[in-house]
């Protein structure tokens, strides 16, 4: 991984937990799903504009297609992402999710996109799930915190992350689709998508919009540098190496959730953390 994907991909994790935090802390719903699709979209137009006026990128009707899925695929993580800290603590779900992405698309790098990370590329992933694991705790005692729940729907938000990944890293790297491009039609799509159920809740979005309007611009915007932030490095690197580092993003996530939301458990956490340098430093030489 070169010097710039890995800078990319740090900057990218530090802003992605970031955000979850706040997403955590206002247990957001489809009004504010809505919202923070509409907010990026329109952050994002005039540099769309500007690229596709000044740099006349080829966007063929394939485009369409990727941007389809690619809506698909993210609404479907946001709403088992939320779903899940409307269930269990941000600390538990989001180490889940994020290390169970990464892993599988790593996976599937390998055997579908027939990427060949070196071995110590390979070691510095397993060493990233391992710290992950580590800080979600035993496994035994999830069901005796009651959070069962939560854990299916990280499982599943992981699941959709390594699906996103892929097709992602195809659609920037195959396709050639500018990142910027690519991620403002997916994100104006999803909020088209979710306009009719918005709809019917009108009343809850403008409430929401009144009482959260903070929040709804910082994770809006927020949200979409750091997965362009993602896209670009995938654009530049292999989907083996990016997926693994952004995860370090747990270590961020975690430490947000034990201090700023007292999950407790600090100790066994910066543990597992310190096994995800280890795997991020390890990619960063192989």
């Amino acid at each position: 991984m070169t010097g710039l994907a890995l800078v990319l991909v740090l900057s990218s994790a530090v802003l992605h937990a970031s955000w979850n935090l706040v997403a955590k802390r206002v247990q957001a719903e489809s009004p504010f799903l809505f919202l923070i699709y509409v907010v990026g979209s329109l952050a994002y137009t005039p540099f769309a504009i500007a690229i596709i006026v000044i740099a006349h990128p080829l966007l063929g009707i394939w485009v369409l297609a990727f941007v389809a899925m690619s809506i698909v695929l993210q609404t479907v993580y946001f709403a088992t992402l939320t779903a899940g800290y409307r269930a269990g603590d941000l600390s538990l779900v989001y180490p889940i999710a994020r290390a169970t992405g990464p892993l599988l698309a790593t996976v599937g790098a390998i055997g579908v996109l027939g990427e060949r990370p070196s071995v110590l590329a390979i070691i510095g992933a397993l060493a990233i799930v391992t710290g992950a694991l580590v800080l979600t705790g035993d496994p035994r005692s999830l069901r005796a915190r009651g959070a069962g729940r939560a854990v299916g729907y990280a499982l599943a938000t992981g699941v959709v992350i390594a699906l996103y990944t892929l097709w992602d890293k195809t659609a920037v790297s195959v396709a050639l689709i500018p990142p910027l491009i690519y991620d403002w039609m997916t994100i104006g799509g999803q909020a088209i998508a979710v306009a009719p159920a918005a709809w019917r809740r009108r009343a809850d979005v403008a409430r929401v919009w009144n009482e959260q309007r903070g929040q709804l611009v910082f994770v809006g915007l927020v949200s979409r540098l750091s997965y362009f932030l993602m896209l670009t490095a995938l654009a530049i690197s292999p989907v083996s190496y990016v997926a693994p580092a952004r995860e370090t993003g747990i270590l961020f996530g975690t430490l947000l959730g034990a201090r700023v939301l007292a999950e407790g458990d600090v100790r066994r956490r910066l543990i597992g953390a310190s096994g995800m340098v280890v795997g991020v430093i390890a990619l960063a030489l192989g």
